[in-house]
């Protein structure tokens, strides 16, 4: 069965064409652009990723020999991508990323809303999510707000441009507005949040067992497809990317190493008692959730220091990380580099990135190999918050074409690594969830025997896993440190700046 999934990235959205077999047929891939108009502020033009989304189904259409039988989306989750009554964007979308929301999100913490709000849907607000945006443009973009008439996520506005129905699947609509057991709205964290106005713009939440809508005649003309063609709503990009790893049973992990790092574990029950961090979101999957600790900092720290290091690509960058020894000649980094702070496994919009233990001995090779093994402790850190040890991380994203890296994170926590087969494990999830929707497979765990595919195992090695353990401890406690220091840096970036 034929079929085009779509994985609607940040700053890259790849269309998946798969043949009759369920192979990868034609990826076509096309970059988005985040504009960053203020400090700590992240946007996209909502009709530009529209217009990428819609060329990039087209393109791969074009090139599939048989049939589409269903298309499937799945995207970048949070944030709030406002529309009006006709269906126009009221602005630029309002990214998972953004951070202006920071002061709102710390009253809350203050006066102990998100604890008590994590007991409901087991997800921690950060400055990213709809409360927290909604709020802001309240109190300074109140014409906005009252335009608006749905805040949807970005595959819930390309499923409205495809089809016309203004929707959320139930990953994306956990946080922060769901209660967790009931996959439905909760009213009394509306009032919570003293936001009981922001249930006339939620969206209506798509279930597990309900997500095709047809193809729009309009959206047709625009995409190459026939109308009426099924359009799935897959699960947003972290629980699509989970199932498109073959990350499904409980127990099982994976983790996106992309413009976030995102850790995640498979569980079947829901636990709010602990330290409220990261998400708590339905894997598409009846009775089966992700324990999700997405970073606002990834791939992005290494797009920096490639240009910091003058390294061409990510590649070159990773060969001069190789030239320095493990430990980086006792160099740590603290890879806190988002504008907007951290959300996981810790939240602070304070937070900003290190490099301590600096002297005039240290080369470019050292600084990259710190960056490389700051980011990989991170992907520690989330890993013991998600839960118990799992037998094995599945890796996938950007950066798991990076053997090396694939070889340290298994040395780093002490867990084998498997990577998969596929280009575009995000589509691939899509994929499947595409074929559960038609009934083309049974269901998920039948879907992913039958199309999922590791490429490649890096074991840790003892002597490594060793030497990092105590790497690891030194990094925490020298975070310990430093995060003293993040509310006076906080003060300093509030005075006026100089000029060059």
């Amino acid at each position: 069965m034929a079929a085009i999934a779509v994985d609607a990235g940040t700053t890259m959205i790849k269309a998946v064409g798969y043949d009759d077999d369920g192979r990868e047929a034609t990826v076509v891939r096309l970059p988005t652009t985040v504009n960053r108009p203020r400090p700590g502020w992240a946007e996209q033009d909502m009709c530009a990723v529209w217009d990428a989304v819609s060329q990039s189904i087209r393109n791969v259409a074009a090139q599939l020999p048989t049939p589409v039988h269903f298309l499937a989306i799945t995207g970048q989750g949070d944030g709030s991508w406002l529309i009006d009554e006709d269906g126009e964007p009221t602005g630029p979308a309002i990214l998972w990323n953004d951070g202006r929301a920071g002061d709102i999100v710390e009253a809350w913490r203050e006066a102990g809303t998100l604890g008590r709000t994590f007991t409901s849907n087991g997800s921690l607000t950060f400055a990213g999510l709809p409360n927290a945006i909604l709020t802001w443009l309240g109190k300074h973009e109140p014409d906005r707000l009252k335009a608006s008439t749905s805040s949807l996520t970005c595959d819930g506005w390309l499923y409205f441009k495809l089809t016309g129905t203004r929707a959320v699947d139930s990953s994306d609509g956990a946080a922060p507005f769901m209660d967790i057991r009931t996959r439905q709205y909760s009213a009394e964290t509306f009032e919570a949040y003293a936001m009981p106005w922001a249930k006339n713009v939620m969206p209506t939440i798509i279930t597990d067992a309900d997500r095709a809508r047809p193809l729009s005649a309009e959206a047709a003309s625009v995409v190459g497809l026939p109308p009426g063609t099924p359009v799935v709503m897959a699960s947003y990009d972290i629980a699509a990317t989970s199932i498109g790893a073959g990350a499904v049973l409980t127990g099982q992990a994976c983790s996106i190493l992309g413009t976030t790092l995102c850790t995640e574990v498979v569980t079947d029950r829901i636990d709010t008692t602990g330290e409220p961090a990261g998400l708590t979101v339905g894997l598409g999957i009846e009775g089966r959730y992700l324990r999700a600790l997405p970073t606002l900092a990834g791939g992005e720290v290494i797009q920096w220091a490639c240009s910091t290091l003058n390294c061409s690509t990510p590649a070159e960058f990773t060969e001069l990380a190789s030239r320095s020894p493990r430990g980086a000649n006792s160099l740590t980094f603290h890879p806190y580099l988002s504008p907007a702070g951290e959300r996981a496994p810790f939240l602070d919009a304070t937070a900003r990135g290190s490099f301590l233990g600096l002297t005039l001995e240290h080369r470019r090779e050292d600084l990259a190999r710190a960056v490389l093994e700051g980011l990989t402790f991170v992907i520690r850190d989330c890993l013991e918050a998600a839960g118990p040890t799992p037998t094995e991380l599945r890796v996938c994203g950007g950066g798991a074409d990076n053997a090396l890296w694939l070889q340290l994170i298994a040395d780093m926590t002490g867990v084998p690594v498997r990577k998969l087969a596929d280009t575009e494990v995000g589509a691939r999830g899509a994929y499947l969830l595409g074929l559960t929707a038609v009934g083309s497979e049974p269901d998920i765990e039948a879907a992913v025997a039958a199309h999922v595919r590791i490429s490649t195992n890096f074991e840790p090695a003892a002597d490594a896993a060793q030497f990092y353990d105590r790497l690891y401890r030194n990094f925490l406690e020298l975070r310990d440190i430093t995060r003293l220091t993040w509310p006076l840096l906080a003060r300093m970036r509030a005075e006026p700046q100089g000029t060059p």
